[in-house]
């Protein structure tokens, strides 16, 4: 076989056109339209799933990835709920890697190692394809075991999709052992044996991420559900989309616009603070200023938020407030701060500058210390003065911290400074219109509605697909302008 592959009738053109037809048949066969589950018993499943014949004539007798979760819904099978997401998610995963496999054939670009890239996109499509199939006979397995008695089976396109994915897969490690040969390149596993210490001191880190990062991403199930005691985490009423529309009754618009406005705002008017602060400190000649100065712009930082509401309570109040004191005293009126909602917006603003500048001031810094000396020295010589050092050598050199940064920032950018809010407007609703934010909702809808960990997760859910949607368009038009300074 290996040797049909390298004659010029075969070809290693024809290999990659044959695994590219897999990967679009592996699209067209996960489609809405293509049963995957069928079933083969519902009249002996109806005492199992708990529903009149009325309503199991909605259920149909084939049912795709895509409405396995209708299924779900629908015969109250809140235990199958999380298996039938899983699939779903894969089933997306997949289609991702094929789709991307067809793209890389069409366009036919070659690159340094010759098609080993291409090979690696081909071999990554069919592991999914693979994945796919075997997790969709093992929902069959799980499903019949969970009933008691086989109310299941699997379809034929999920043999087909194995076989082809096997086949295919295999094809492409045939073509990708001649190409690594070709550009003595090496595989995964000679890596792993010619660094296998970096590899185990890789291990404590994969560990750690594993458990705190990758495994409670499972918990974005509980968006879908209504969880109660009774049925457990993971056997609780299937609802769907139910949370997410409580959210959108509870002004979603005004919160995300309220959210991305005020982290706009952090963002940008605390980065450029900070690269000033950052600069005018470099710029102090002397060490003992130079100190102090770091110090009492760092000390906020530490302040907690309880006592900030302390501060701002103090400085706001109507009747013995600092600000209206000293109006007063003046002959002026006493400002209603806690029922003027202008002012809000500007304070919140004000009081996360002042407390987070000094934080991140260390980090351009640290930039700035880093910087050659000998190219101030040289700009000097050429009689650079002070200003046109900081506009052409440091804040040019500051450029890729500043954008790494920000994009850092942006993930964030739907996650509101909960306890900054929460602190310093509580629970006065008439500055809600403009201080209320998707965390502060949530908490107050929680609070009200205890164990609501549903919409809390559905939230959550939202929050982070738009940071991570934010993120991913931005790096990719800053990898277009320059990849230097992409994260990725």
């Amino acid at each position: 076989m290996e040797e049909r592959m390298e004659r010029k009738i075969w070809g290693r053109k024809t290999g990659i056109w044959i695994s590219a037809t897999v990967s679009a048949l592996a699209f067209i066969l996960s489609l809405p339209f293509v049963a995957w589950v069928r079933l083969v018993n519902i009249s002996a499943l109806f005492p199992e799933i708990g529903i009149s014949r009325e309503m199991a004539a909605d259920l149909y007798q084939s049912y795709s990835v895509f409405n396995l979760l209708d299924f779900v819904q629908k015969g109250n099978q809140g235990k199958l709920g999380l298996y039938a997401m899983i699939l779903l998610m894969l089933l997306l995963a997949s289609w991702y890697f094929n789709l991307s496999y067809l793209w890389k054939v069409i366009r036919n670009k070659k690159r340094k190692n010759g098609d080993l890239d291409l090979y690696a996109g081909g071999r990554l499509s069919m592991s999914f394809t693979l994945l796919l199939a075997g997790a969709g006979l093992g929902f069959v397995a799980f499903s019949n075991h969970s009933f008691g008695r086989k109310g299941f089976s699997a379809s034929p396109v999920i043999y087909l999709l194995a076989v082809l994915a096997a086949a295919a897969y295999a094809v492409i490690k045939m073509m990708e052992k001649k190409e690594r040969e070709l550009y003595h390149e090496h595989g995964l596993v000679k890596e792993i044996r010619k660094n296998w210490i970096l590899f185990l001191m890789l291990v404590p880190m994969f560990i750690y991420f594993l458990i705190n990062s990758y495994l409670p991403m499972v918990g974005v199930y509980y968006a879908f559900t209504s969880f109660n005691f009774r049925d457990g985490l993971w056997a609780s009423p299937f609802v769907g989309m139910k949370n997410f529309e409580f959210l959108m009754k509870g002004d979603l618009f005004r919160l995300t616009k309220n959210t991305i406005l005020y982290n706009i705002a952090f963002i940008l008017l605390g980065n450029v603070l900070q690269v000033f602060f950052a600069v005018l400190v470099s710029q102090t000649a002397g060490k003992w200023f130079k100190k102090v100065s770091q110090t009492l712009m760092f000390m906020p930082y530490f302040v907690s938020f309880v006592l900030l509401r302390v501060l701002v309570y103090n400085l706001f109040e109507y009747d013995y407030g600092l600000i209206n004191n000293i109006v007063t005293s003046l002959g002026g009126e006493r400002i209603d701060f806690y029922n003027t909602p202008a002012y809000w917006p500007f304070l919140i603003v004000a009081f996360n500058l002042w407390k987070g500048i000094g934080y991140g001031m260390v980090v351009y810094l640290a930039s700035i210390m880093g910087i050659d000396g000998e190219l101030y020295e040289a700009a000097r010589v050429d009689g650079a003065n002070i200003f046109h050092q900081i506009r052409y050598i440091t804040l040019p050199l500051l450029k890729p911290t500043f954008i790494i940064l920000l994009l850092y920032s942006l993930g964030g950018i739907m996650k509101g400074q909960f306890e900054l809010f929460y602190q310093m407007v509580g629970n006065n609703g008439v500055l809600y219109n403009v201080t209320d934010i998707i965390d502060t909702y949530v908490y107050r809808i929680t609070m009200t509605q205890p164990l609501s960990i549903g919409l809390g997760t559905a939230a959550g859910l939202y929050q982070s697909v738009f940071g991570f949607v934010l993120v991913v368009g931005i790096n990719w038009l800053i990898k277009r302008k320059n990849s230097q300074y992409a994260l990725f």
